[in-house]
């Protein structure tokens, strides 16, 4: 009995396992596997970046301008702060991209005659034109879908992009739910280390 554990123990060489129909382990495609998580990485942004430039072409819109002026027509009278707070992003980006709305007048804010400290955004009739042609963002349609995955799925897809983005040393990088490509500057929520 001892010697039949001490043959089965006995580690195969590359013609024992050749004899036996065994392959030793394909190593090159544990190299090539970061090719395609850079490839489908690639995809992402590349898919980001023609969706925003469609957006840019169709509506004249960014990203982040559609999803405030979708908040804005959604919720009505709004305040900056609920803005912020709705689509994720810090009120100094907000009031920014809202000076650049007004100034194209496609959205008015008007102080409340309530509380004066307050200001809230409305949307133009030319800007409710713009909006009513513009394509969805592109995280809504991801969304649908990934609502349809299991529980499982969408946690494992969130541990490995959080992983990924980790890896990519981007845990500090201030980013709202929207897909967009775009010039990366403090102006637009980006939040630079301190080194710089």
């Amino acid at each position: 009995m001892a010697s039949d554990k001490r043959a089965y123990l006995k580690p195969l060489d590359a013609t024992d396992s050749n004899q036996q129909g065994i392959q030793p382990p394909d190593r090159s495609s544990a190299v090539n596997n970061y090719e395609q998580v850079l490839v489908a990485l690639r995809r992402v942004i590349r898919a980001t970046d023609l969706h925003s430039k469609r957006l840019s072409k169709h509506a004249g819109l960014t990203g982040p301008q559609l999803l405030i002026m979708r908040t804005i027509r959604d919720l009505g009278q709004v305040t900056i702060g609920t803005i912020a707070d709705k689509v994720s992003l810090s009120q100094a980006t907000v009031t920014t991209i809202l000076d650049r709305l007004e100034h194209r007048k496609l959205v008015y804010r008007v102080r409340s005659t309530q509380d004066k400290r307050k200001v809230h955004a409305h949307l133009t009739d030319e800007g409710a034109e713009i909006l009513a042609r513009a394509p969805n963002p592109l995280q809504e349609d991801f969304i649908k879908k990934f609502q349809s995955l299991d529980e499982w799925e969408q946690t494992m897809i969130l541990a490995s992009l959080q992983r990924v983005a980790n890896m990519m040393d981007a845990d500090d990088i201030d980013a709202s739910p929207v897909l967009h490509v775009g010039p990366v500057l403090r102006e637009d929520g980006w939040k630079a280390d301190a080194k710089s």
